[in-house]
Parts: C-alpha cells; structure tokens; sequence
C-alpha cells in the first residue's frame, strides 16, 4: 500500500498529475482543490495517497491535505460511492463545510453533486454522521448556500459560484461573503 509519494510532477491534466519519484512516474487522480493549488509542472509536491484495488484496476488518489483523504476514506467507505464519486463530492466545496452538511444532515447540500440522489446523500448522512460528528453550525452552511443561490442568480454558474466560495472567509455575514465573491469572479 501506497501512502505518500514525494516528487516532480511531469504532467498535469485537468483529472490527475503524473508525479516522478526515482525515475518511476505515478498517475495520481487528485480532487479538484488539490489539483488547483498545483502551480505547474516541475513542481516538488507531497501527496497523501489512497491506493484503490479491484480485479481490474489498481489506481492510486492524491490529497494534499491529510484530512481530506480522511474524509475520502470515509465516503468510499459508504455503499455506493466510489472513488470518483466522493472525488466529485470532495470537490463542490472546502472540508470543513462538507463536514457541516453531514453533521447537520443537510441533504439537499449534497444532492447537489453530479450522480448523487436524495437515498444516497440521506446514506451517506447516516453513515458518516457520528464519524463526523454533528458539528454546530447548521446557520454558518445555510448562509453559505444562500450566498451560493445568490451568486447563480447573478448569473454565474454553479462551478463558478463554488471556487468562488472556497476562497471566501467563512466568518462574514452573507453580503459580505457575496462582496467578496464578486471581486473574485470579476478579478477573472
């Protein structure tokens, strides 16, 4: 089992980054804020790595934030999400915020995600809940939402709206994160 891999990375697509260690590159699948903080190539990089095996596949997936392959574990953990399937769910929004939609059982948060229904964001709410914890905060993910809402009826996209959140700070009211979330998207 892989857990780490350090070195250069050669390629970067818009799915995954081959990094080179001692002359071997490794294909590594990185979610889309990993691979966001990645600059170029040639850039030394540490990655945490899962390493998924089936009859017909060995992939390995990179975080750069050891809590967010936590997190990864957790939901692959969960029936009927893959790799690929909590990759997509890791990339709607920071951490943090993930873990306030499954504390507080926000499941229309996680049916937001591309393939993921009503049965299985309720799925993944039940088994992860008291892994998680049910963190206080429910204000805090609901202001995030209607600032999500209010930046689409903006007109910017969904995608557009949610790296734009990412980079807001977390401690404002709602006008202030949707200020601050505009002078980013117009900074584009």
């Amino acid at each position: 089992m892989i857990g780490s891999i350090k070195g250069a990375i050669i390629l970067k697509t818009e799915k995954f980054l081959i990094v080179e260690t001692n002359g071997v590159g490794y294909k590594i699948n990185v979610s889309p804020d990993t691979l966001s903080k990645v600059k170029k190539t040639g850039e030394e990089i540490t990655l945490w790595t899962h390493t998924h095996v089936r009859e017909d596949v060995l992939d390995l997936y990179g975080f750069l934030a050891r809590k967010e392959l936590e997190l990864f574990e957790m939901l692959i953990n969960v029936s009927g999400i893959g790799p690929r399937g909590a990759l997509s769910i890791l990339g709607i929004t920071s951490i943090e915020t993930l873990k306030k939609a499954i504390g507080t059982g926000d499941t229309s948060y996680l049916t937001k995600v591309s393939g993921i229904g009503k049965k299985t964001a309720e799925k993944i709410i039940i088994e992860l809940r008291d892994k998680i914890g049910g963190e206080e905060g429910e204000g805090t993910l609901r202001g995030e939402l209607d600032t999500l809402e209010a930046l689409k009826s903006l007109g910017y996209s969904q995608s557009e709206a949610r790296e734009a959140l990412k980079k807001v700070s977390t401690d404002t009211n709602i006008n202030t994160k949707i200020r601050e979330a505009l002078k980013i998207l117009s900074g584009k």
